[in-house]
C-alpha cells in the first residue's frame, strides 16, 4: 500500500509539495551557511530541493547544479542566497527557467529587485527559510530563527 505524501504549507501560499532550488555560491554550500542550512531543510521537509552554485558538482551525495538554466521547468520555486548584488541576474534566471516564485532571505531584496519581479510575473516571497523549522526546545530559545517564527507554519521533519 503506497502512503500519502503530507503536504505542509510554507509561507504565503508555497508548500512542501513545490520543487525548489537554492541558489548560492559553492562556499556558502560546502562551508554549511545559510545556503547549505535551507537546502538541508527543504530535504528534511521531504521537498525536492536542488542546490546551485557554479563550480557545484556535488554535494553530500546529491549533484549540484550550476545554474538555473540546467533546471528548466523543473523548478518551482528559487530561494535566494546571495549578496544582493547577484539578485538581478538571478531574476533574469529564474524567469528564463520557467520557476513560478523567488523566496528573498533576509537582507536581499529591494524595492527595485521587486519591481523587476514584478514586470516578469515572479511572485515574490520574504523571510527566513528556517522559521519553519520546528527547533527544540530549551535549545529554540537561543537561535535567532526560532524569533522569527513565532506564529508562522511548522514542517515536522521527515526523518
Amino acid at each position: 500500500m503506497k502512503r500519502k505524501k503530507h503536504v505542509f504549507e510554507l509561507a504565503d501560499g508555497l508548500n512542501t509539495k513545490m520543487s525548489f532550488a537554492v541558489v548560492a555560491n559553492k562556499e556558502k554550500f560546502l562551508k554549511h551557511k545559510h545556503a547549505w542550512k535551507a537546502w538541508r531543510l527543504f530535504k528534511e521537509f521531504g521537498c525536492r530541493v536542488y542546490p546551485v552554485a557554479e563550480d557545484l558538482a556535488r554535494i553530500e551525495g546529491c549533484k549540484g547544479y550550476s545554474s538555473l538554466a540546467e533546471l528548466r521547468g523543473t523548478v518551482d520555486v528559487v530561494v535566494l542566497c546571495v549578496h544582493l548584488d547577484l539578485a538581478p541576474e538571478i531574476v533574469e534566471q529564474t524567469a528564463a527557467a520557467g520557476a513560478f516564485c523567488i523566496w528573498f532571505q533576509e537582507k536581499n531584496w529591494t524595492e527595485e529587485i521587486d519591481q523587476q519581479c514584478q514586470e516578469k510575473g515572479l511572485k515574490v516571497v520574504r523571510g527566513c527559510v528556517l522559521k519553519h523549522k520546528i527547533y527544540l526546545k530549551p535549545f529554540a530559545y537561543f537561535h535567532p530563527c526560532f524569533w522569527h517564527g513565532i506564529g508562522q507554519p511548522k514542517v515536522p521533519s521527515k526523518y
